[in-house]
């Protein structure tokens, strides 16, 4: 789906969110496209068989190789697999900054489809099948821009280190994050989290080389 030029404001304002959420900033991001799904493990099973990608691990509600789980997404992926296979279809990672803008549009509003919490859009802990979803199964909790599963299903790593006072530093026009450390981020909360963790504004941010069942990611670029 295609995210256009322009302003939108990224974080929580002061008594809403969590402490890295804030300062509640404007950000300028230049237009972008990005995936309307998560990778599934059917394309990424592509990857592998092209070898360019690394097998995802198996087992327990791992997606990757389990019959009828083709369309659910690829999960137990670590971060330098999804930059891999972000690669190999020619796109990348997107940064966090995109990810927010595309999963909450320009008004600041809490989940993809509006400020109201609505349990029947999403794929979280309170009502989902406390197991992935086969992607888009959620369309009435699409983003303005059409893009679904932003809220719930899986984590999604994007492109960024993590740091939790970025926020305060963070430059006006293209973030990219910070430079080095230890976390990547990881956005959207997944069917093992509940209402605050599938906000568009929530952060997290685990080891590169964590591979779970609840994370997966999905792909941008630029026009």
């Amino acid at each position: 789906v295609f995210v256009p030029a322009g302003d939108f404001t990224m974080g929580s304002p002061e008594g809403q969110g969590n402490d890295d959420e804030r300062p509640q900033h404007t950000v300028y991001l230049d237009a972008f496209y990005i995936d309307k799904t998560e990778v599934t493990a059917a394309q990424y099973q592509r990857c592998v068989e092209a070898g360019a990608c690394s097998a995802a691990s198996t087992g327990d509600a791992c997606t990757y190789g389990e019959a009828g789980k083709s369309d659910h997404p690829i999960n137990c992926v670590d971060w330098n697999q999804a930059a891999a296979f972000c690669q190999w279809a020619g796109k990348r990672l997107p940064t966090e900054a995109e990810w927010e803008k595309a999963a909450r549009g320009t008004d600041g509003r809490v989940y993809p489809w509006g400020n109201a919490w609505d349990v029947a859009k999403v794929n979280s802990w309170e009502s989902g099948p406390r197991t992935t979803a086969p992607v888009g199964s959620y369309p009435a909790g699409a983003s303005p821009y059409g893009a679904l599963d932003m809220a719930g299903n899986v984590w999604e790593w994007v492109a960024d280190w993590y740091d939790g006072g970025y926020y305060a530093q963070s430059p006006r026009n293209n973030p990219t994050g910070p430079g080095s450390g230890s976390t990547r981020v990881l956005r959207g909360g997944s069917w093992d989290t509940g209402s605050n963790y599938v906000r568009a504004a929530n952060r997290n941010g685990l080891t590169p080389d964590f591979r779970l069942d609840f994370i997966g990611f999905r792909c941008a670029r630029s026009p």
